[in-house]
């Protein structure tokens, strides 16, 4: 895909500076920018890289005032980083839009119901009275078990599994590898020692808008939903257990965890390998920082680290004095030597 300078200035209501017929085919950091390329300068720290890059297009600030010559041609913006976000954003709907129709072989049931300009492809299977929306992209070797409602503008990545009964809303991306609706961790201890296996009959939701990493897992609820509100994005290698809600516009990183029941609240924001126990409740606004444990409910905002976690200024202090513990242990078997001496005399 190519474009002018003119069209993105266009599409951005920015101002061209420079050579605005200047074309460009891809993106590029603006330290390794390429002749055809198109980069951004939003932190001060990278301005000396704007006279040296050989990208064809930078785009920049309003503000920005150049200190030398620059080669590349401007594209002035009111948020270069926001900007160059919505650039991605197109470009990612026109590759997307190339793919279209049904590949064979791949399996649709007969029962099932596909929208208008989707794509299915390649030994995707699709399960009786699934219901697919408008525009899905429904990638080589996804499997949508039955009655599985899929909203419009969905992207499900190569290898993708939807269990039975599971609902998508509009705009959700599911990652390669990534499993919805999977049985949740539910045994029941018997007498003579074993497990009897409790059957999960419930679904998991994803509503509008959400995004799930590859190899993440979010199982069923027991007997009804397992649900991921609206906005919320999960990294790669994600644990949702079952019966789990997650609020609104929650963001989540790599390797956490979260056990059976257990309520996550609006706008919360975990670190990597997080880890919260079950059927505890997290409120709005809260901040884990990466491998913080967490075994009873959290009000809402507060930001807090550790395991278990406390509150992040108390966790940074007793980290400080953490590695101090071997001389103070030392000071005070020190100083209980000389207290014994003394009452000796």
């Amino acid at each position: 895909m190519d474009f002018k300078a003119t069209d993105i200035a266009s599409f951005l209501n920015g101002e061209i500076v420079g050579d605005s017929d200047a074309r460009v085919s891809n993106v590029s950091k603006i330290e390794d920018g390429k002749p055809g390329t198109l980069a951004f300068l939003a932190n001060p720290k990278y301005e000396h890289y704007i006279y040296t890059t050989k990208a064809s297009v930078v785009l920049v600030n309003k503000g920005f005032s150049p200190k030398e010559e620059i080669s590349a041609t401007l594209i002035k913006v009111d948020d270069a980083y926001q900007a160059f976000a919505s650039l991605l954003d197109l470009y990612a709907q026109a590759k997307a839009s190339m793919k279209q129709g049904i590949e064979q072989p791949s399996y649709i049931a007969e029962t099932a119901t596909l929208g208008e300009d989707g794509y299915v492809g390649a030994f995707a299977y699709i399960g009786n009275n699934a219901s697919i929306g408008n525009n899905v992209k429904i990638y080589p070797q996804v499997h949508v078990g039955d009655n599985v409602k899929i909203g419009n503008d969905c992207v499900l990545y190569p290898g993708a599994k939807i269990y039975d009964d599971c609902v998508i809303g509009n705009r959700c991306i599911v990652h390669s590898g990534a499993v919805i609706g999977s049985d949740g961790f539910g045994f029941a201890p018997q007498e003579d020692g074993t497990f009897k296996k409790i059957h999960q009959i419930g679904n998991a939701v994803l509503e509008d808008d959400v995004e799930i990493g590859a190899n993440t897992t979010i199982d069923c609820g027991t007997m009804d939903s397992t649900i991921i509100r609206k906005g919320v994005k999960l990294d790669n290698l994600i644990q949702i257990a079952h019966n789990v809600e997650v609020g609104d516009n929650s963001v989540m990183a790599a390797q956490t965890g979260i056990s059976g029941s257990a309520k996550v609240g609006k706008n919360c924001m975990f670190g990597g390998q997080v880890g919260l126990g079950g059927h505890i409740t997290i409120g709005d606004n809260v901040t884990l920082g990466a491998q913080s444990g967490v075994v009873s409910n959290l009000k809402s905002n507060q930001t807090l680290l550790g395991s278990p976690a406390i509150e992040i200024k108390t966790a940074m202090r007793a980290y400080v004095l953490l590695k101090d513990l071997p001389e103070i242990r030392r000071d005070v078997l020190q100083l209980k030597k000389t207290i014994n001496t003394d009452k000796k005399k």
